[in-house]
């Protein structure tokens, strides 16, 4: 099965990434358009995008501060069982970051479609932890 991998830093502490990763705040502001949720083992995240993608994702595994992996249990066909997550090392003051979008059952059109779009997302996600932009959730990929 094909996955979706990015790695990048993050001039930014730690504890700020892990937070913008797992918060309701954070998320909102550089993914969903609102969400729901905590960073805790077996808790059911709420993915809001809109009204036809309204989407929930289990979380599998969580290291506190450091690690977090959602397994999607509603959402459209081609994402549905995959697992979403993170995980975050110090590196001299910034955070480096190693991203994954695991389980895809091919690498098909909307596996690239949604490869190109995690890497504006995460780009988005690396602005705001850096020098708070945000982009309004209508002019996200």
């Amino acid at each position: 099965m094909p996955d979706i991998q990015h790695r990048f830093l993050v001039k930014a502490p730690i504890t700020k990434v892990f937070e913008v990763f797992c918060s309701e705040k954070g998320l909102n502001n550089w993914w969903t358009l609102e969400c729901s949720g905590k960073p805790e083992l077996n808790e059911i995240y709420r993915f809001y995008f809109g009204p036809e993608y309204d989407w929930n994702a289990k979380v599998i595994h969580v290291l506190p501060g450091k690690e977090l992996s959602w397994k999607m249990v509603k959402a459209m066909d081609d994402w549905m069982s995959t697992e979403v997550g993170f995980k975050l090392s110090e590196n001299n003051g910034s955070t480096s970051v190693y991203f994954f979008h695991s389980g895809w059952k091919e690498a098909g059109e909307h596996y690239a479609i949604t490869n190109f779009c995690w890497g504006q997302l995460l780009n988005g996600l690396k602005n705001y932890c850096e020098n708070g932009s945000i982009v309004p959730f209508e002019k996200r990929n």
